[in-house]
């Protein structure tokens, strides 16, 4: 799919094969806080889920794409479109980049912008909106240089280490 191509990675369908690496992104207690994960997650229920990838975002209200490197394949991260709402035309957008080395060489706003372009293009989306840690000053970030407006804090919205923090809440309003 030539729209989920980018200069240096694409996004592509998840395909059994990528059992292990959903098993290590889903398990990584590192990245729980910003998966809104809190319990591991059993290869069976991933398996399951996997098998269950061919529904479309209508069927699944959500979209989970593999970031992959053009030049290898290699898979690097995930992105979602989540509580997809085709009644009001919006969705929920996350990313995330498994190890520190992919991370801060463009490959996040490059991912992220093939899947708002395909939101609003393809899927003709209203709007996105995503919710972030208020100290995730790389996704804050990300997510501004895209023109996301902050529209809200969610107070003490997330139990980390017995702590409760702010989330932000980010929309990007497609006027075209």
């Amino acid at each position: 799919m030539i729209t989920l191509k980018g200069t240096n990675i694409y996004l592509r369908a998840l395909e059994p094969e990528d059992l292990e690496f959903v098993y290590k992104i889903e398990n990584d207690e590192s990245i729980w806080e910003v998966s809104n994960t809190n319990t591991p997650y059993s290869k069976f229920l991933i398996r399951q889920y996997l098998e269950n990838a061919h529904q479309d975002i209508y069927e699944a209200k959500q979209l989970r794409l593999a970031v992959c490197l053009l030049k290898t394949g290699k898979t690097i991260g995930l992105i979602d479109l989540f509580e997809f709402d085709p009644a009001n035309n919006r969705a929920g957008i996350g990313i995330v980049i498994q190890h520190e080395v992919h991370r801060g060489k463009g490959y996040g706003k490059e991912a992220l912008g093939l899947l708002i372009d395909f939101s609003f293009n393809q899927l003709q989306l209203h709007q996105l909106f995503a919710n972030i840690g208020v100290d995730n000053v790389s996704s804050l970030n990300l997510f501004a240089t895209f023109g996301f407006q902050k529209i809200g804090i969610k107070k003490d919205w997330n139990r980390i280490n017995n702590t409760y923090v702010d989330e932000a809440l980010f929309q990007l309003i497609n006027h075209q």
